[in-house]
């Protein structure tokens, strides 16, 4: 993993990587008023251990750079999504 993560840090595609914490808080806008949930929410199989956050030029890049990733960290799925911003 160590070198795959040298590798696009080098070739400035991965521009952030992180583990998130298991709870979280859940925030719920309902009729004006807001309420707080503590987490966790899924079951533990389901959970979000971390993230990659990697700049490419298309989603079939984005979809390489997963399978990749799977390849090195064997069973488990991958989320794809599209950060918008500035």
């Amino acid at each position: 993993m160590g070198k795959f993560v040298e590798e696009l840090t080098a070739a400035g595609i991965l521009l952030a990587t992180g583990g998130l914490e298991g709870g979280g808080l859940r925030l719920t806008s309902t009729g004006g008023q807001i309420t707080t949930t503590d987490g966790p929410f899924t079951e533990a199989k389901e959970a979000i251990g971390g993230f990659a956050l990697i700049e490419v030029r298309s989603r079939e890049e984005a979809v390489e750079v997963a399978r990749r990733f799977l390849k090195i960290t064997g069973d488990g799925s991958s989320t794809i999504q599209e950060v918008f911003g500035p």
